[in-house]
């Protein structure tokens, strides 16, 4: 019923949105002698402000067409390397000649980078990826919206999950290194680990996990806190919904988007009401830099998608209630899932000082949980002043802690080429 009340909520508000639109083609028109006047800015951002919280953000565009690259633009396409109905894997293929110019290997080691799949789309790590393209062949994981997912396509479970990832690491081909960004954490791992036991050909080189909760007891955050004091029935009780018409997932059980958006954006409401305030202010001023900085942010952040029932209620049992991995005792598909049967797969984790959604020694925790891999292959590193967001992006990502994965992923590019 509240997937279908917000679906209503949402096309009730049509006709305001319009004349929100109007009212701002209005006021910004250079014909408009009052366009300029305090009245009209007001009046401006007053329509770009209702029109900005009450529309739809799709699914963003990766706007990764051109890299630079030490200054030299290098072009990429984006093809797709594996796909199912719940995911695909997509390649940022370079231009052998742009590599070429920027001073870069051709023959560069490759990289899947795991996107979470927690209520926001892939692109959510655009900078991320802009930051290893330049060193690196990247595929990254574009995780499908479940509403959008027909019924006649079955079940998506945390299983599954671990199967995805082990087939698009093995689609990927040769020893391709793993970046897990957050949620995928936990289900990576198991998947390098059953890999190993395999002694598949294609087990990951490397495997990075950047602020992941491979141990959510340690260092509680509010999320974890909240998934321990709450029943389990009470998150299926309260967070599952049935997606409406006229989505291609009609009647399909699920964890909507946008109940996760409004959790996240409570966990921070004064600071999202201050940007506002903020993007108000700087509309009326016509201060260009802080409005498209706000628009760049905020078109990704409300941007969200579904998850099924299945894999969301299986996470919060496996992951942050029962801490089945952790603890020794995940089994997939009646098979324990053994990490002391990874040796030969290097490690790195990649912790955020300030993180309030994976606490500091979440994450470390893997280092402890995989006993058998040799210390020469381990890389433990903790970024100071950043939050969980900061882990993956930003300046203090792009300056301190890309140039450690690169380098750690780099000397164990050429250990795997030795074997």
């Amino acid at each position: 019923m509240l997937y279908t009340l917000h679906e209503l909520a949402y096309n009730s508000a049509a006709p305001f949105r319009f004349g929100a639109q109007m009212a701002r083609q209005f006021w910004s028109s250079p014909l408009n002698p009052a366009a300029e006047t305090a009245l009209g800015r007001t009046a401006f951002a007053s329509a770009e402000l209702f029109e900005s919280l009450t529309r739809r953000y799709g699914k963003p565009e990766w706007r990764l067409d051109v890299v630079d690259v030490d200054g030299v633009p290098v072009a990429t396409e984006i093809e797709v390397a594996w796909r199912s109905p719940w995911c695909r894997l997509l390649r940022f293929s370079r231009h052998a000649e742009d590599v070429k110019a920027a001073g870069r290997k051709l023959d560069a080691p490759k990289v899947i980078i795991v996107a979470p799949l927690s209520g926001h789309y892939a692109t959510l790590l655009r900078g991320t990826v802009e930051a290893f393209i330049a060193d690196h062949d990247v595929y990254v994981t574009d995780w499908s919206n479940a509403r959008q997912v027909p019924m006649l396509e079955g079940r998506f479970d945390f299983y599954d999950y671990i199967d995805h990832v082990r087939e698009m690491i093995a689609a990927a081909g040769g020893r391709p290194h793993v970046v897990a960004v957050c949620q995928p954490g936990p289900p990576v791992l198991a998947a390098c680990a059953l890999m190993a036991e395999e002694d598949h050909p294609n087990r990951p080189a490397s495997m990075s996990f950047m602020g992941s909760p491979i141990d959510a007891r340690l260092s509680p955050t509010v999320t974890n806190q909240l998934a321990e004091e709450k029943p389990f029935t009470w998150f299926k009780s309260n967070m599952i919904h049935t997606v409406p018409w006229p989505y291609p997932g009609l009647g399909r059980r699920v964890y909507p988007g946008f109940v996760q958006l409004y959790s996240f954006m409570s966990m921070n409401e004064e600071k999202h009401i201050d940007a506002h305030r903020r993007y108000f202010g700087d509309l009326v001023a016509g201060d260009g830099d802080g409005v498209e900085k706000h628009e760049e942010f905020y078109d990704e952040y409300l941007s969200v998608l579904d998850l099924t029932e299945e894999f969301y209620l299986q996470t919060i049992d496996i992951v942050f209630q029962q801490h089945l991995l952790a603890r020794g005792l995940l089994e997939h598909r009646g098979h324990k899932v053994d990490l002391s049967q990874i040796r030969d797969i290097a490690l790195a984790t990649i912790e955020g000082e300030k993180d309030d959604i994976s606490g500091v020694g979440q994450t470390q925790a893997a280092h402890v949980l995989t006993p058998n891999i040799p210390d020469s292959q381990r890389l433990l590193y903790v970024q100071p002043d950043v939050g969980h967001y900061g882990v993956f992006n930003g300046r203090r990502f792009r300056e301190e802690i890309y140039p450690r994965l690169r380098d750690f992923i780099a000397k164990h590019e050429a250990v795997s080429a030795e074997i």
